[in-house]
């Protein structure tokens, strides 16, 4: 049976493999071996990072609405347990949002909370 070599398939695969790990340090960008071990690296951490991102967002979230809502005499607890019993369906990135753009808007929403409790 003849001898089947790579040819420019291989040299393809090892170009891209290359160029993904473009920008990476010592031989894990010009090493092709080293450099495929990083690029699979790269992605675990690129995927786990999309997961970690929308935690990190929310607690941001969090703690934006908190300090919105000390400010008007409120905690964080108080202020989304009371928008729950009001009906008031309104996510914390929107509620962030107004906290930082709109403060009457959110003050608004705090005063109702504050109402309904007494």
């Amino acid at each position: 049976m003849p001898r089947v070599k790579g040819g420019s398939v291989t040299r393809q695969r090892r170009n891209r493999v290359l160029k993904q790990a473009k920008g990476f340090r010592g031989g894990r960008s010009k090493l092709f071996r080293t450099a495929v071990e990083r690029v699979h690296g790269a992605w675990a951490n690129a995927y786990r990072g999309r997961k970690l991102r929308k935690r990190d967002f929310r607690s941001l979230w969090i703690v934006r609405i908190n300090a919105a809502a000390r400010e008007l005499g409120l905690s964080y607890n108080r202020f989304i347990e009371g928008l729950k019993r009001l009906d008031i369906e309104v996510d914390r990135k929107i509620l962030a949002h107004l906290a930082a753009t709109s403060p009457a808007t959110f003050k608004g929403l705090v005063e109702k909370v504050l109402h309904a409790k007494s």
